[in-house]
C-alpha cells in the first residue's frame, strides 16, 4: 500500500508514519515544515529502517498538489497538515479559515482528478463545542465555539456533502481529543514552535527548565478540582487509530464515518500535573490564571463507537503517556534542534 500523509513530519504525523513504515507501507509525507522538522523522518528512518519521502511544500499549492498525485500510485490519504491553536485562531480567523478550509478544498479536488478517493480527516472534538454532556457521543450537536473548531466542522460538513454527490469516496473523520506523550524510544516527539498552546509540552518545558512555571487557565471550574477536564489520549494509540481507519475504509464501498478517538477518561489538569511530577520526579511549579477564551469545563469522549466500527481503543494511561512524554523531553531538551 501507498499513502500521502499530509503533515506527515509534525507531531502525530511522524508517529503515523513510523506505524504505516513499521506495517510495510510505502509513504509521502507532504509538509511545510512551519511547525514541524525534518529530523522528526531522519529518526523514523532510524526507528525502523525504512523512509517516507518528504515534499517539502503547502496544500495551498494547488500546482504542486497535482505534481504530487500525478506521480501515481496512492491507495489513500491521511490528512494532517493543518493549523491547530485555539486561542491562535481567535486573533488570526482568516489564516486559519484560508489552511484548514482552502487547504483541504484543494487536497480532495487534486484528490478527485487523480482518482484517489479515500481520505483519513485529521477532525477535533472541538467540533462539539460546549458539550451538553459528557462523555461525548459522535450523534452529539456540533457547535464549534472558536475559529479552529469552526474550521474543522466547516471541513467535516465538506466532506459530508461531498461523499453524498459521489459515492465513489470513502472518508473518515477521526475527532481526537487531547494527543499527549511520545514514541517509547524518545526519538520523536511533541516539539511546538514557540510558546506551547498544549499542556503537556508546557508541563514538560517547564520540568526540563525551558520555562519558568506553568500557567493552569483557570481553577473555577465545576470540576473535581476546578481545573479543566481533558480526554488525555496516547499519540502512539492515536498513530493507531488512523491504521485502524484506513483498514475500515479499505473494506468499505462508500460513506462517511465519524468517530471520537479518545480514552473515555476525564484528567484534570491538576490531576495530570500530580501524575507527571510522581513519574518523572521532577516539581512543576505552577499559578492558576483567568480562564482562556473558547475553553470549556469538561471535554472527554465515549469512544465506543471506534471499538466497534474500527476495533480500535486506547491502550496505553496516564502515567505512560507522562512518562513517554518526560523521556522525550529530557532527551531532547530543545526538541529537534
Amino acid at each position: 500500500m501507498k499513502y500521502l500523509v499530509t503533515g506527515g513530519a509534525g507531531y502525530i504525523g511522524s508517529h503515523t508514519v513510523l506505524q504505516l513504515l513499521e506495517r510495510g507501507a510505502d509513504v509521502v509525507a507532504l509538509d511545510n515544515l512551519s511547525n514541524s522538522s525534518p529530523i522528526a523522518l531522519e529518526r523514523v528512518r532510524e526507528l525502523t529502517g525504512r523512509s517516507a519521502r518528504l515534499v517539502d511544500g503547502d496544500i495551498l499549492d494547488r500546482k504542486l498538489l497535482t505534481e504530487v498525485f500525478a506521480q501515481g500510485g496512492f491507495d489513500a490519504v491521511v490528512h494532517f497538515a493543518g493549523l491547530k491553536a485555539v486561542g491562535e485562531s481567535t486573533r488570526a480567523p482568516v489564516r486559519y479559515f484560508k489552511n484548514n478550509v482552502a487547504g483541504t478544498l484543494n487536497l480532495v479536488e487534486a484528490m478527485s482528478e487523480a482518482g484517489v478517493k479515500k481520505l483519513v480527516f485529521s477532525s477535533s472534538a472541538t467540533v462539539y463545542g460546549v458539550p451538553e454532556s459528557v462523555p461525548i457521543r459522535e450523534n452529539a450537536p456540533r457547535h464549534a465555539t472558536n475559529p479552529y473548531g469552526r474550521s474543522k466542522l466547516i471541513v467535516e460538513h465538506m466532506l459530508e456533502d461531498l461523499s453524498a454527490s459521489d459515492p465513489g469516496w470513502r472518508i473518515a473523520n477521526l475527532r481526537y481529543f487531547n494527543p499527549v506523550g511520545a514514541h517509547v524510544s524518545g526519538r520523536i516527539g511533541e516539539d511546538p514552535a514557540g510558546i506551547p498552546n498544549n499542556l503537556m509540552p508546557f508541563i514538560t518545558q517547564v520540568a526540563c527548565g525551558r520555562r519558568e512555571k506553568l500557567s493552569v487557565f483557570g481553577g473555577d471550574y465545576p470540576t473535581c478540582d476546578g481545573t479543566g477536564v481533558r480526554d488525555y489520549i496516547h499519540v502512539v494509540d492515536l498513530a493507531n487509530g488512523h491504521l485502524a481507519a484506513l483498514d475500515y475504509l479499505a473494506r468499505q464501498d462508500s460513506g462517511v464515518l465519524s468517530v471520537n478517538l479518545g480514552t473515555g477518561i476525564g484528567i484534570s489538569v491538576l490531576q495530570m500535573i500530580d501524575t507527571f511530577e510522581r513519574v518523572s520526579g521532577r516539581r512543576v511549579p505552577y499559578e492558576i490564571t483567568d480562564r482562556r477564551a473558547g475553553d470549556v469545563a469538561a471535554c472527554f469522549a465515549d469512544s465506543a463507537l471506534a471499538r466497534e466500527m474500527l476495533g480500535w481503543s486506547a491502550e496505553r494511561g496516564l502515567e505512560d503517556m507522562c512518562r513517554d512524554a518526560w523521556r522525550w523531553q529530557s532527551n531532547n531538551p530543545h526538541g529537534y534542534l
